[in-house]
C-alpha cells in the first residue's frame, strides 16, 4: 500500500501507481493492470480517490466509465464469472471499500494469446488495489474476509439480454482459489462451462 507521511499534502499523493502483475497468480493476461491508489492520511483518518479520469489516462485508461456497482457480500461468497457477450462487453475496475477478495479474470477473447487463461490477486481496504480488467474478459471474486464491500466501474451499462456466465470451477480453466466457497447464487452454481459457451475456440464440438 502507497501511503504518504502525516501532514504531507494530499496533492503530492494524487495518482495511480502500477503494480507487476509477478504480485498476483496465474497467468499474465493482456491489458490486465493491477494498480494501487496513494492514500493520505492524518489524525483523523485517510482520504483516497477512488477515481480520477485524468490520472487514470495518464496511467493508459482512457475509458469513461459509464455505471457503477456496489456489492455487499459475507464471508465465503464467490460471485463470478461474469462477462457481457458483444457487442456489450465491459471494461471493469474493480476495488473493495471493506474486507478483503481473491479477484479472478479469464480471459475469452478467442484471439488473444492467453485465452482461457486466468489471472487472480488479492483486493483489500488495506492494500487499496484495484484491478483494471479489459473487455472480453469475464470475472469473479471470492471473499477471503469480510463481509466485502466491492466496488466495479463498467465501461457499458448493465444489459439483461447480454449477461453470460462460466461455472466458477471450470476444470478446463483451474483456477486456483484459496479455497472452497460457502456461497453461492444458483446461477452462478449451475452456470455453463467455457466449452459450452466457445466450443469453436476450446477444441470441442
Amino acid at each position: 500500500m502507497t501511503e504518504s507521511a502525516p501532514g504531507e499534502s494530499f496533492q503530492h499523493h494524487v495518482g495511480l501507481v502500477e503494480v507487476p502483475l509477478s504480485e498476483g497468480v496465474g497467468t499474465s493476461i493482456p491489458g490486465v493492470r493491477l494498480l494501487e491508489t496513494r492514500r493520505f492520511s492524518d489524525d483523523r483518518g485517510w482520504f483516497v480517490e477512488g477515481w480520477n479520469q485524468d490520472t487514470a489516462s495518464a496511467a493508459g485508461i482512457g475509458l469513461h466509465f459509464a455505471q457503477h456497482n456496489l456489492s455487499w457480500s459475507r464471508p465465503g461468497t464467490l460471485r463470478g464469472l461474469h462477462f457481457q457477450h458483444p457487442p456489450a462487453e465491459q471494461a471493469k475496475l474493480v476495488a473493495v471499500a471493506e474486507g478483503e477478495i481473491f479477484d479472478v479474470v479469464v480471459d475469452i477473447r478467442p484471439a488473444s494469446a492467453s485465452f482461457g487463461r486466468w489471472f487472480g490477486c488479492v483486493l483489500s481496504a488495506v492494500n487499496n488495489r484495484r484491478l483494471f480488467i479489459p473487455t472480453g474478459c469475464a470475472h469473479g471474486f471470492l471473499v477471503l474476509s469480510g463481509p466485502a464491500m466491492v466496488s466495479y466501474m463498467c465501461s457499458v451499462p448493465h444489459q439483461a439480454a447480454a449477461e453470460g456466465a462460466i461455472r466458477w470451477n471450470d476444470p478446463a480453466l483451474a483456477i486456483e482459489w484459496p479455497f472452497q466457497p460457502s456461497l453461492l447464487s444458483p446461477r452462478d452454481r449451475s452456470a455453463p462451462l467455457l466449452r459450452d459457451i466457445l466450443p469453436d475456440h476450446t477444441g470441442d464440438s
